[in-house]
C-alpha cells in the first residue's frame, strides 16, 4: 500500500512498532486496521536518501489492502485495461 506519514504517524509508528499514517480523508492520525484488525507490525523501515520517503516491511495481520486483497497492488495495466496480478 501507500501512505501518507507526518511526524506524528511516524513517531507513533516507531513507538508502537505498528504502522501508523496520517489519513488526508479522515484529517487524523489513523492506526492501519484500527477497525479491522488488519494491522501492521513494522519489522524495518527504510528510508531514502534525500531522508523524505519510507518503505515499511511488515508483517501483516490479514490482508493489506481495504479492498480484502493481499496487497493493494493486485492489478497489473495490460494495454487499456486492468488484469490481476499472477502470484
Amino acid at each position: 500500500m501507500v501512505a501518507f506519514m507526518d511526524a506524528e504517524a511516524l513517531d507513533k509508528t516507531i513507538e508502537s512498532g505498528v504502522a501508523h499514517f496520517h489519513s488526508r480523508s479522515r484529517g487524523r492520525l489513523w492506526k492501519k486496521g484500527e477497525t479491522s484488525g488488519n494491522v501492521l507490525r513494522v519489522d524495518e523501515m527504510l528510508v531514502d536518501c534525500d531522508q523524505d520517503a519510507f518503505v515499511l516491511r511488515c508483517s501483516p495481520a490479514g490482508p493489506t489492502c481495504h479492498t480484502g486483497a493481499q496487497s493493494c497492488f493486485y492489478r497489473v495495466v495490460s494495454g487499456r485495461t486492468l488484469q490481476p496480478v499472477n502470484t
